[in-house]
């Protein structure tokens, strides 16, 4: 049984009132501040609902497609995120209740918390992930006084809402269970597992039809070759940052030396410690982006402040503290809304700004022809937002990494179409400047488009190791996932195709060999595969990432094989 502090009754007024004014606070944010580049993209995933995604599941898709339902802006598509924000921290307090936590202590650290005041309307998978964790705790809080079936049943859904929002909801399950080992006596808990897997099989038939396009990139491309100490010393600060600018080093020093009364608070100190430790050691592999740890930002507010109680109360230097971080945040999200440039400034708040303009005027120029760009999926998909449409394409270049638009059916729309190619830098025959708030843009036409984003290519490998100038003959399949037959061949072509074998070097640097001219023999029907020889020849010593890409003028080449690790002697 969960044993705690009884419950003692006071006014939750303090709560009311700040709930209050943190859903109106939201509510302005959000009907006045453009939307960021990652909402966007995923505004882009709800014009095309399906059981997954590229880099995440659907449930922000489902959430922005009914509040976009309302009406196209930007305060309807975070309308279900406001909901969700407000109803969370409810929650908080509602599982704090029967640990006797003032809520005026309360109000004081959830009302600095920075990363919350950030998802509290900004809608990416992190906000329904952080609803349903507060709903997990909530139930499980529960479920470890009374072993119900019906609490169970309850459990089984939510964690499947966990899983269908992000994918970090692994973990929480995983130190849950870590924390508690008993329940594997319960025949709930095998229920509850049972429940939440059969409600996720949608999603992992979609990763198997797809290939595990998202298993493939995250375990893969996304892991750095080369270790960045900036990425470790900076995830520290960062941590904190988000806690709260002058309070965060005392709630993670207070949850974290909190006396462990009951199973819940066990619960809560495996997943804080848990959470942080393993994003931190993930940045031995790679970037690990401050606000991934989201879910871990619940325990540390319920421990910290069921700390303070343990030792008597609040540290009267405390109070002082909170009120001056409470106003250095709001004073931040008040320069958002009016749009001090000091804040608008600021990394990833620049996002927010100036790109409904530059959407417009692209729009005005091009008209309803299609628009192409490189670099990423941000661009494109705030062109399509701002414009209600589905124009605008993101050409995955062998430069970036691949996107949900290597998936969705617009490459194949906008083939043999005019389009404008629009660059954030100028190129040969890419040298229309225009200038908006958002920056500097070059832009050219294109007739008679010619890609092949989606072209797979399977070398059959994945490791390699040749010495310097050896020859490598190596048997490609190919196979066309087009509903069109394709064409290799250059013949009347406006866009020359050819395949290119990539060496990257950890510098970045690249160097690139063509293939024989008899690739352009290739015509492939639909669904259809065939086999080449490609014959590389080693570059010079060294470590390399490979790829085969296949390039028309004027963009850089896609990238259409998985990436095979090569070594050169």
């Amino acid at each position: 049984m969960l044993s705690s502090t009884p419950s003692v009754k006071q006014s939750e007024k303090p709560v009311w009132y700040f709930l209050l004014c943190w859903t109106t606070l939201n509510i302005i944010q959000a009907a006045t501040l453009e939307l960021h580049a990652d909402e966007a993209y995923y505004w882009m995933y709800s014009r095309f609902l399906d059981w997954g995604y590229f880099d995440h599941p659907p449930m922000v898709a489902l959430f922005i497609r009914i509040g976009d339902s309302l009406g196209h802006n930007e305060l309807c598509l975070r309308s279900l995120t406001i909901i969700a924000s407000s109803i969370s921290i409810y929650i908080l307090w509602l599982i704090l209740k029967r640990y006797a936590v003032s809520a005026r202590a309360f109000v004081l650290v959830v009302a600095g918390m920075l990363i919350l005041h950030i998802y509290g309307f900004t809608t990416t998978p992190d906000a329904p992930l952080f609803f349903f964790a507060m709903l997990f705790y909530y139930f499980y809080q529960r479920y470890l006084d009374e072993d119900k079936w019906w609490l169970a049943t309850i459990l089984g859904v939510v964690i499947a809402c966990m899983f269908y929002s992000k994918y970090h909801a692994v973990l929480l399950i995983a130190f849950t269970v870590i924390s508690n080992i008993k329940l594997f006596k319960r025949p709930s808990f095998w229920f509850i597992a049972a429940l939440a897997v059969v409600l996720y099989i949608p999603h992992i038939l979609w990763q198997i039809s797809h290939g595990f396009p998202t298993v493939t990139y995250h375990l893969y491309e996304q892991a750095m070759k080369i270790y960045s100490a900036e990425n470790s010393y900076l995830y520290i600060p960062g941590q904190l940052l988000m806690a709260g600018p002058f309070i965060g080093w005392f709630l993670f020093y207070s949850a974290f030396t909190v006396k462990i009364k009951d199973a819940f608070i066990r619960c809560l100190l495996v997943n804080g410690i848990g959470t942080f430790s393993f994003f931190f050691f993930s940045t031995f592999r790679g970037e690990a982006q401050p606000h991934w740890t989201l879910i871990a930002f619940a325990p540390l507010v319920i421990l910290s402040l069921i700390r303070f109680n343990q030792k008597g109360g609040v540290p009267k230097w405390f109070n002082i503290a909170a009120v001056i971080n409470i106003i250095f945040v709001v004073g931040l999200r008040l320069g958002m809304l009016f749009q001090w440039q000091v804040v608008t400034q600021i990394g990833q708040i620049k996002s927010y700004y100036g790109f409904k303009d530059w959407a417009q005027t692209i729009h005005k120029k091009i008209g309803d022809n299609y628009l192409i760009t490189d670099k990423g999926f941000q661009n494109p998909s705030k062109y399509n937002y701002y414009t209600n449409s589905l124009k605008a394409f993101s050409y995955d270049s062998r430069y970036y990494r691949r996107t949900q638009y290597d998936i969705w059916p617009i490459e194949e729309r906008l083939q043999h179409h005019r389009a404008y190619y629009l660059l954030d830098a100028p190129e040969i025959d890419v040298n229309e400047q225009i200038q908006v708030k958002a920056g500097t843009w070059y832009g050219g036409w294109i007739d008679n488009v010619r890609t092949y984003q989606k072209l797979e290519i399977d070398a059959g490998i994945t490791h390699l190791i040749l010495r310097a100038g050896e020859q490598k003959a190596i048997d490609l399949t190919i196979t066309n996932p087009y509903p069109y037959t394709i064409n290799f061949g250059n013949k009347g072509q406006l866009h020359k195709a050819l395949l290119g074998a990539v060496f990257f070097e950890d510098n970045g640097k690249s160097v690139a060999q063509k293939s024989g001219d008899d690739f352009n023999n290739i015509v492939l029907k639909p669904g259809e595969s065939t086999h080449y020889t490609f014959n590389i020849t080693a570059p010079q010593k060294g470590k390399y990432d490979m790829i085969f890409s296949i390039r028309t003028d004027p963009f850089k080449g896609s990238k259409n094989s998985r990436i095979i690790s090569l070594v050169v002697n």
